[in-house]
């Protein structure tokens, strides 16, 4: 294992072009579940210059049933599009939340889908599709998040709320972030560097060096707000190092649902199995295995049980049963990682980890997703309904388990 190194992680604001499509996808699966808890959504978004086109699958009580919409649903689809939009903040001559063209192409699930994914009378309900979900926890920071993430996500989040409130006029949505830290051993001592691109108003540029001295200034600040002081100490910033950037959002480059995955995970710093999560309900193990995952991993460095875990869980579609279930404590397991894995399969109330039993362990047949699609689906706090998988309510299972 090595003990000197650097590692890098970067995060996306939520008026990035790939951030408005997983919105507003997330945005469709929680108008759809609020209709039907059980509903079917696999929801694609495309952003560009003035247009937002839904495509994919539904099936949904009361919305769209046998093949046909039902009255005012459209208009409640694309009402909840651009409220989405307006929401992040565009009014812009190129993306503008009540100019931009709406093309949906949503419809019906394919009933080939649909039964390998339904219960029957003698047959649970099968996974939504095949593949590999991997979850991960580390004692670096307080959300047990890797550290280059952790702040990545938080300078922009600081941002947005800034823009937001009016406390920084000169910003517009869209943004990117990037932390490298230099790690002794397990932990980081040192940013080495932080890079900031935001979008922002004419003239806070090359062209007007006050004005980008103004904006450079602000930008350090919230750095030195969100990364300790201790960690700055020998920091090389890059703010805006392309010099100019009012164009942005979906103007400035198209965006896809599903195209930040790792933004939405760890940062690099653990597998990802592939698949995204915005767009798609719970049935998709895509999303509610990935969720589990980080829940279990979470709650196993919780306990103390270690302080790195990865674990990754593996389905087929129409299949209920997991087909396999792996833990990784990276060497700082206070047990056996193969002891973790029994431990998690024998807690009756995980129900053997079936789609179903995930979904009603963690509550997640409910309309609790657009929160997720900007900032990253882990390390959040868990209130209320939200981000149920960051819940520590496992810790005690594990340790009577394993006692």
């Amino acid at each position: 294992m090595r003990t000197n190194y650097l590692f890098t992680s970067e995060s996306v604001s939520e008026g990035h072009p790939d951030k408005v499509a997983d919105q507003i996808s997330d945005a469709i699966v929680d108008l759809f579940l609020s209709k039907d808890p059980e509903a079917r959504i696999a929801c694609e978004t495309l952003t560009t210059t003035q247009l937002v086109v839904l495509a994919g699958e539904i099936r949904c009580k009361g919305v769209y049933e046998n093949g046909a919409w039902a009255p005012g649903a459209q208009e409640e689809i694309e009402k909840t599009v651009r409220e989405t939009v307006k929401r992040i903040g565009y009014e812009q001559d190129g993306f503008h939340w009540e100019k931009f063209e709406f093309i949906n192409r949503l419809h019906g699930q394919s009933a080939h889908i649909a039964q390998g994914v339904d219960a029957g009378e003698n047959k649970d309900e099968g996974a939504g599709d095949q593949g590999i979900m991997f979850g991960y926890a580390t004692d670096e920071t307080p959300d047990l998040m890797p550290a280059t993430l952790y702040y990545s996500h938080k300078i922009l989040e600081r941002m947005a709320a800034d823009r937001h409130s009016g406390a920084a006029p000169f910003l517009e949505p869209d943004a990117k972030s990037q932390v490298t830290l230099r790690y002794e051993g397990s932990l980081p001592v040192a940013a080495t560097a932080v890079v900031v691109s935001t979008q922002h108003k004419p003239g806070y540029d090359e062209n007007n060096p006050a004005k980008q001295a103004e904006l450079e200034a602000y930008v350090k600040g919230v750095i030195a707000d969100v990364i300790p002081p201790v960690l700055l100490r020998e920091t090389e910033y890059f703010i805006n190092p392309t010099g100019t950037f009012e164009i942005g959002g979906p103007d400035g480059d198209a965006g896809l649902t599903g195209r930040k995955i790792i933004v939405d995970t760890y940062g690099g710093a653990s597998p990802h199995g592939g698949g995204a999560f915005s767009g798609k309900d719970p049935t998709k193990v895509d999303r509610s295995a990935a969720y589990i995952t980080r829940y279990l991993a979470k709650n196993v460095v919780a306990a103390g049980l270690a302080t790195r875990c990865t674990i990754q869980i593996a389905y087929a579609i129409g299949v209920s049963k997991p087909l396999s279930l792996y833990v990784d404590t990276h060497d700082t397991g206070t047990v056996g990682d193969d002891k973790i894995e029994a431990a998690i399969l024998g807690i009756a109330k995980l129900g053997g980890l079936t789609p179903r039993s995930i979904r009603t362990h963690l509550g997640l047949n409910k309309p609790i997703y657009q929160p997720t699609a900007a900032y990253g689906h882990f390390g959040r706090k868990a209130t209320g309904d939200l981000f149920p998988w960051e819940r520590l309510d496992l810790v005690a299972d594990l340790k009577a388990a394993l006692a």
